[in-house]
């Protein structure tokens, strides 16, 4: 057994932190176990008190079953072992005789005494909560802890060349600490990993739950009570899957040159890495060549180089100098190319969405997601490449270069300051999550009302609600602005924790290094060199914190435009879906039943045929469905029972793009583009002439008034076609179809909007367009149905003879009189042309 005769060991002392090219052991492993026995056992003493006071016992139904968290706790009693392992064989002596150091013991003992208490707070956390706490994860002190711990491991590396560590492998001890430390370096990281995803801990806040139980119980529905992404979600939350999602954006596939590009622009951001490194050291060769007398010419080269540098470098922080701006310049195609591709692929994918889901979105919030995420992709890319991992590499180098050009001091001051800052900057960032959250959602709200207020600029002014729609909008407002106020005063705070923590790392190395100075162990050129340099490293760093919540901002403003391409299509094409076959047009439902919502059935067994050239007349209550039946006819819905065919094809069988070409609809409600009034009618057919856009608008008897107009065809409908009358944008939307001349056309109630001499000149250019054409028509006209014959008057004279024949008195003959102008509800009625 071995007695402990001095703390360090013969050739090391307390108060050195470097020794013979590595962190001195009996330095290293005081202040390591210190540090973590701090943070868990006083923080967390703190916790638990603080939740056994206002928590609550979190009910099993809730406590995931996750086999993560028991890898979790398993590592966890794993790297608690190790200490004591290691502490037993040394005392042992297992490291081959000779004298045990002090620190050994105090190491192993506070070591063993921090990872129990966290072991013990990471149980406490999954048995007890917080109800009020719409957080979700680990608590700071536990997240903490494991950071400290897997960051302290990985300072081993910079003692690689020391022989008082186990790199060298020479002796029994060496291997077996080495084995040790492997331990404690896998498991450290695993367990920081592993806390960031908080495996054992419910996905969601634990009182959305409760709330969520409670109303599922009383309600009988499961819906997420705050929708499908929580106000206090991460951020990083499915990571992986949104990188997975940018990738194709990074990387411009096909095109050579673009990918060229990239590549130049990486290699210019390693020069820079390199520059800045060499920038501090001829500013301190200029200073020194001052201080000592060096000649002229040796002088007017060492500043000539350091202003070349600083040309290239730029400001101090790479963010204006030559190769940053030829770096932005050549970017710009790359940058152009991916919000090109993002908004094409975005816009395509909206429109191969169903008109369910169109009709269910307010287009003001679809229009701010897009915006929003287009721009953020952009950014993302910007910051990820050009700003956080130069940043990363320029806090790595500087770490190294003070270690080996100064002391460990230097590299710990560096060090420490930046794991504070990093550390407390994303758990603060975390935390404004649902400020920034509630603020783009409010933002949504204000920017939607708008929208709809304006879009009904006549509904608002018919029923003189000016005042009111103003109020509306303000009242959006402000609550938009108590979520911006929050998300600024929590900005304010987080800066202000970053400048305490940068001035107090400049305050110690500024004042350390002045000592060296005075005592002679460095030249002034070192101290303007550790200024230089460590003002240059904290600017990028600075940076950091805010390049992070602008990837956080990014993320978030990406979630909604990221759950728009996730949307899933409603109507699609079979795998092998071939094209229509159209042969005469015949039109068949067969048993059909469809309902929009689960519970409100709209069609029940519905039948008929449509034979070629024949005309269909669809007479009904409004609601009861035959604006459906259009729809379901152009596939904007799929059917949840029977068939429709034409000419004897099942229309979910084909392709939607060879149906559409086929039919042609002038709807009830006609909506124009906000466009001149001559491509609004070729939207029926781009390719169409000029000269064939007025003979369509001549058919359709709107040519002599769209000549009347200042511009003529030339004239703007302005938005939806408000500057238009109902009858005109009716006109046009007819015009609109006969320039596309379908095959089957879909008439509902094309003429409802008009006067009745224009609906009268009308009806000869729809009769010539409807001609040997299968045509559907959705009218309330009674008087001119039973004018038409076929079925529907039939159908009609036999149920008015019914009637007739059981009538008593002349009292009810006049009775039946007056209702006669009443059409039966639900009837259809043929007429052939």
């Amino acid at each position: 057994m071995l007695a402990m005769q001095s703390y360090c060991e013969a050739s090391a002392s307390i108060s050195e932190a470097w020794l013979e090219g590595g962190i001195s052991p009996c330095f290293y492993f005081t202040l390591v176990p210190t540090v973590l026995l701090t943070l868990s056992f006083f923080f967390g003493t703190f916790q638990c008190v603080f939740y056994h006071r206002y928590g609550t016992e979190m009910e099993p139904k809730f406590v995931p079953r996750s086999h993560l968290y028991r890898l979790q706790l398993a590592v966890s009693l794993l790297v608690l072992l190790q200490f004591l392992g290691g502490l037993v064989w040394r005392a042992a002596g297992g490291g081959g005789g000779g004298e045990l150091p002090g620190y050994v013991i105090l190491y192993g003992c506070l070591s063993m005494l921090g990872w129990a208490w966290a072991v013990a707070l990471l149980r406490l956390e999954r048995k007890r909560v917080l109800v009020r706490d719409r957080t979700r994860g680990h608590s700071t002190v536990l997240l903490l802890f494991w950071a400290v711990a897997f960051s302290a491991e990985n300072l081993a590396f910079v003692s690689w060349v020391s022989p008082y560590w186990w790199w060298g492998l020479e002796n029994t001890q060496q291997q077996v600490e080495f084995f040790l430390w492997l331990v404690r370096y896998f498991g450290t990281g695993t367990l920081f990993f592993l806390g960031l995803k908080a495996p054992g801990l419910p996905r969601r806040p634990y009182m959305l739950l409760i709330n969520e139980d409670e109303r599922d119980i009383e309600g009988g529905t499961g819906q997420p009570l705050l929708g499908d992404t929580p106000d206090s979600q991460s951020t990083w939350q499915d990571f992986g899957k949104k990188v997975r999602m940018l990738l194709p954006y990074m990387w411009p596939r096909g095109n050579v040159l673009l990918q060229g590009l990239v590549l130049l622009c990486l290699c210019l951001l390693g020069l820079e890495r390199v520059i800045n490194v060499f920038v501090p050291i001829y500013y301190k060769n200029i200073v020194n060549e001052l201080t000592d007398g060096s000649s002229w010419k040796t002088l007017a080269t060492t500043v000539c180089v350091y202003v070349l540098l600083k040309f290239l470098q730029g400001g101090g922080s790479g963010a204006s100098g030559f190769i940053s701006n030829m770096r932005t310049f050549l970017w710009i195609r790359v940058q152009q190319y991916t919000n090109r591709v993002v908004q094409v692929r975005l816009f395509g994918h909206l429109h191969s969405l169903s008109l369910r889901w169109h009709l269910g979105r307010r287009t003001g919030d679809v229009l701010r997601s897009i915006d929003r995420g287009t721009s953020s992709i952009n950014s993302l890319l910007s910051y990820i490449v050009f700003s956080i991992f130069p940043t990363i590499a320029d806090i790595v180098i500087s770490i190294i270069y003070f270690v080996t050009y100064f002391n460990a001091w230097f590299g710990l001051i560096v060090f420490v300051c930046m794991f504070l800052y990093l550390t407390l900057t994303i758990i603060i960032t975390e935390w404004r999550t649902k400020y920034r959250r509630d603020m783009n959602t409010q933002d949504n709200n204000a920017k939607s009302k708008a929208v709809d207020s304006l879009l009904n600029f006549e509904t608002v002014k018919y029923y003189n609600a000016e005042n009111y729609e103003v109020n509306r909008f303000e009242d959006a407002i402000l609550k938009y602005q108590v979520s911006e106020w929050k998300t600024q005063a929590s900005l304010a705070f987080l800066n202000q924790t970053q400048n305490i923590i940068i001035g107090a790392g400049l305050l110690a190395g500024s004042l350390l290094c002045a000592y060296f100075v005075q005592d002679g162990k460095f030249k002034v050129g070192d101290f303007v060199l550790f200024g230089t340099y460590i003002i240059q490293l904290y600017t990028p760093l600075n940076w950091f914190g805010t390049y992070y919540r602008m990837i956080q901002n990014s993320f978030i403003d990406m979630e909604s435009m990221f759950k728009l391409f996730t949307e899933e299509k409603e109507v699609k094409d079979e795998v092998n879906a071939g094209n229509l076959l159209f042969k005469r047009g015949k039109v068949e439902f067969e048993n059909v039943y469809f309902n929009y919502t689960d519970g409100k059935e709209i069609l029940k067994d519905v039948s008929f045929t449509v034979q070629p050239g024949q005309t269909l007349a669809l007479v009904g209550q409004s609601g009861s469905g035959k604006s459906t039946i259009l729809r379901l006819l152009f596939r904007f819905y799929d059917i949840q029972g029977g068939c429709i065919r034409i000419d004897g094809q099942d229309i979910s069988k084909v392709k939607q793009v060879s149906l559409r070409a086929h039919i042609g609809v002038v709807p009830q409600d006609t909506v124009l583009f906000n466009d001149n009034i001559r491509n609004n009618i070729r939207y029926g057919r781009v390719t169409a002439s000029d000269q064939e856009v007025e003979e369509a608008a001549i058919a359709a008897d709107i040519h002599e008034k769209i000549q009347a107009f200042p511009e003529g065809y030339d004239s703007q409908v302005g938005e939806r076609g408000l500057k238009l009358s109902g009858g005109e944008k009716q006109r046009v939307a007819i015009a609109r179809t006969i320039l596309k001349a379908p095959q089957i056309i879909l008439l509902d109630e094309a003429t409802s909007a008009l006067d009745t001499q224009t609906e009268r000149n009308i009806q000869a250019s729809l009769a010539k367009v409807c001609s040997n054409r299968t045509t559907i028509v959705v009218a309330h006209r009674h008087e001119e149905l039973l004018a038409k014959g076929g079925l529907y008057s039939d159908m009609w004279m036999r149920q008015q003879q019914a009637q007739d024949s059981d009538s008593a008195s002349d009292t009810e003959t006049k009775d039946m009189a007056s209702e006669k102008l009443q059409p039966p509800s639900a009837i259809v009625g043929h007429r052939s042309h």
